[in-house]
């Protein structure tokens, strides 16, 4: 079953249709599909799994340089990770996150980084991410922060430091201004 990658722009029309189809069940807008999910200015590209012409699963991956603990970093992020219900627990999910990661640390980014809520934690660790304990994922922009930490919200961050530059620096524990702005408050 192949895994296909396309910029999210690029997304052959009948593969995004699938695609707006599983994320409307996941997390209902009521809207009709906008053609893209993601401001064009994070580089969106979708990760496909497909068989047969159906989309199983889903997910973009989105980049942004951020900078942090007197660094710059090349920062890439899951978003929008989907499998069709009728297809969970048959390792699709896992099979296409593990196959983000590596694209992550392939592409020259210096981590990968993102959000989830905490009962999901489990699934990404076991595709090779890793939890940044008590870190915080701040998304918005500077003037309109989205935290991770926001009341009410359950939410862990899951990395990958992928260069020795990222390694060196301090994550866990700390506030990591994502800000990617208002389309993707937060990955």
């Amino acid at each position: 079953m192949p895994l296909l990658s396309f910029p999210e722009a690029e997304v052959p029309a009948e593969l995004r249709c699938q695609v707006w189809q599983l994320q409307e069940a996941a997390w209902p807008s009521g809207e009709p599909d906008p053609g893209s999910s993601h401001d064009p200015a994070l580089a969106p590209e979708s990760l496909l799994l497909v068989d047969g012409g159906r989309v199983l699963a889903a997910l973009d991956l989105l980049t942004k340089e951020i900078g942090h603990d007197g660094g710059r970093y090349l920062a890439r992020g899951l978003s929008c990770v989907v499998t069709d219900p009728a297809e969970r627990g048959r390792g699709h999910g896992g099979r296409l996150v593990r196959a983000a990661l590596e694209a992550v640390r392939a592409s020259g980014a210096d981590l990968g980084v993102f959000s989830c809520d905490r009962p999901l934690r489990g699934f990404y660790r076991a595709a090779g991410w890793r939890e940044l304990p008590g870190a915080v994922l701040v998304g918005g922009t500077a003037r309109d922060p989205f935290p991770t930490d926001w009341p009410g919200f359950d939410k862990v961050v899951m990395a990958d430091l992928c260069t020795g530059r990222a390694r060196a620096a301090e994550w866990e524990h700390r506030r990591i201004a994502l800000h990617p702005g208002t389309v993707d408050r937060l990955w």
